[in-house]
């Protein structure tokens, strides 16, 4: 009785002191990005004024309140953070190159500037070439001549006459680096059972190895001229025949390539190390392509991700975004990859022509929400035709060069474009963003320098005063109709 008497007097003096001790609280998690004390420097694009991609206000953040039902307002959240930028870009096809070499050379150099310079241009980090031809090429050509099943052949001599130069100019503009992947369009026509580059037709099965090695011998060829590839994806558009290059995959087909002969190959030479990407096509099948092909895991190891287009909307419907964040969910450990986009239809009378510009900032915006890690425009030059391209098949670009007399016009896309790939730089992380008003479409991203980036866009014809919420903290901004701005802070 004794002993159990004194356990509870003992007790009894411990809580009574245990005012006196005080217990050590762990510290607080550092926030991953505040705003208190920091600035927002807003730029914008405007339709209908002259504001391109210029600084309009220097806003400071101050403490807020409880936001109310009548505000229109974003909302960023730091501590949510999400997929690592990859690179933003476009693609230097053989018509791009063409027009380029037409230029004088202090239009040539303004050229570079206003894509790869950081800080006089819009600082592309990102691009995209073909393997030998696609429409935007004069004419068709391979690498090989014909029936060489064997590649003794194999050259690039084709694309040291424009491609190869241009190439190497935008690397060094773009300050040494530049993430570069190559698309096929075809097979040579040996290769394929119609016997022809253009109009679809598949690869034979007795040209499954050799096919293989052609994309590593182009590889080889590039890099042993100072050119990295980083990257390829296996077939451009494998769903759609076209009147100009073209090969169509089922998604078991193209898994069965992948699996049995495109990685194998690649790893028996050496590129192991290459990034492959399947689909790179439309938003609207590519769910079926990504679970038939990622669901096996023999050829889901030897893919890095999945590329798509923005053509679905041809039939006039709207952009399938869904579909992305729902492989994002059903694969997290595959990568989302925009690989073309472009406005059909050319015509020189609309290259102001605001829609264009809305649709680069409408996919980019939802693109990057739903997962995306890179973003790559089409052709980054065209001429006064909407080409050169061999099949009439004639678009816009962000910049066009009138090649007789040499002038250079921007679009408003090429602003767009420049509102994400100037401010938001590689390995740069998504952050949570959401918007109060379907008005305005937002993203955010947190580069590794450590300054926050978020894009605004107003698609309607009202102008709207918001105010931006990161934590406690805000500022509040009007954005025009029809606008874009990048507030950096």
């Amino acid at each position: 009785m004794k002993i159990h008497f004194a356990l509870f007097g003992l007790s009894l003096f411990l809580f009574g002191c245990s005012a006196l001790v005080e217990v050590e609280q762990p510290e607080a998690a550092e926030p991953a990005f505040s705003a208190a004390g920091k600035q927002a420097v807003v730029y914008t694009t405007a339709d209908s004024t002259d504001m391109r991609l210029t600084q309009t206000a220097t806003k400071a953040f101050a403490p807020a309140s409880q936001p109310l039902e009548t505000e229109v307002a974003i909302f960023v959240n730091p501590d949510k953070t999400f997929q690592s930028l990859l690179g933003i870009g476009g693609a230097i096809t053989d018509a791009s190159a063409e027009v380029f070499a037409t230029l004088p050379e202090n239009k040539q150099a303004e050229f570079l500037k206003a894509y790869y310079d950081q800080e006089e241009g819009i600082g592309y980090s990102l691009a995209r070439t073909t393997i030998h031809s696609c429409d935007f090429s004069k004419g068709s050509y391979t690498y090989v001549s014909d029936e060489d099943k064997e590649l003794k052949t194999f050259n690039i001599d084709h694309d040291q006459e424009f491609r190869i130069p241009l190439i190497k100019k935008a690397i060094e503009a773009a300050g040494g680096k530049l993430t570069l992947y190559a698309s096929p369009w075809s097979p040579p026509p040996f290769m394929k059972d119609n016997n022809n580059m253009l109009q679809g037709g598949k690869l034979l099965p007795e040209f499954f190895d050799s096919w293989a090695l052609y994309y590593t011998k182009f590889i080889k060829a590039y890099e042993s001229i100072g050119i990295p590839i980083w990257g390829l994806t296996i077939q451009n558009e494998p769903m759609a025949v076209q009147r100009w290059e073209s090969c169509i995959y089922t998604a078991e087909e193209e898994r069965d390539f992948l699996k049995n002969h495109l990685g194998p190959t690649l790893e028996q030479e050496g590129l192991g190390d290459k990034k492959i990407i399947v689909w790179d096509h439309n938003r609207d099948l590519i769910n079926h392509r990504a679970n038939t092909i990622f669901e096996d895991s023999e050829a889901a190891k030897y893919a890095w991700g999945i590329g798509f287009h923005w053509y679905e909307t041809w039939t006039g419907g709207e952009p399938m975004f869904i579909n992305l964040g729902n492989i994002h969910e059903s694969f997290p450990s595959k990568n989302l990859i925009f690989t073309e986009g472009c406005n059909e239809s050319f015509n020189s009378a609309k290259y102001q022509y605001w829609p264009n510009a809305e649709r680069y900032g409408r996919s980019m915006i939802n693109d990057f929400n739903q997962g995306t890690v890179a973003w790559t425009d089409w052709n980054i030059l065209l001429d006064e035709t909407g080409g050169p391209n061999h099949v009439n098949n004639l678009c816009f670009a962000p910049i066009h060069a009138d090649t007789r007399d040499g002038s250079l016009v921007y679009t408003p896309s090429y602003y767009y474009i420049g509102h994400f790939s100037k401010f938001i730089r590689p390995n740069a992380k998504r952050v949570s963003t959401a918007s109060s008003r379907s008005q305005l479409l937002s993203t955010s991203f947190l580069n590794e320098d450590g300054s926050m980036v978020t894009v605004v866009m107003n698609h309607t014809d009202t102008p709207a005063t918001y105010k931006l919420y990161v934590h406690e903290q805000a500022v509040e901004e009007t954005i025009l109709p029809h606008a874009m701005q990048t507030l950096v802070y």
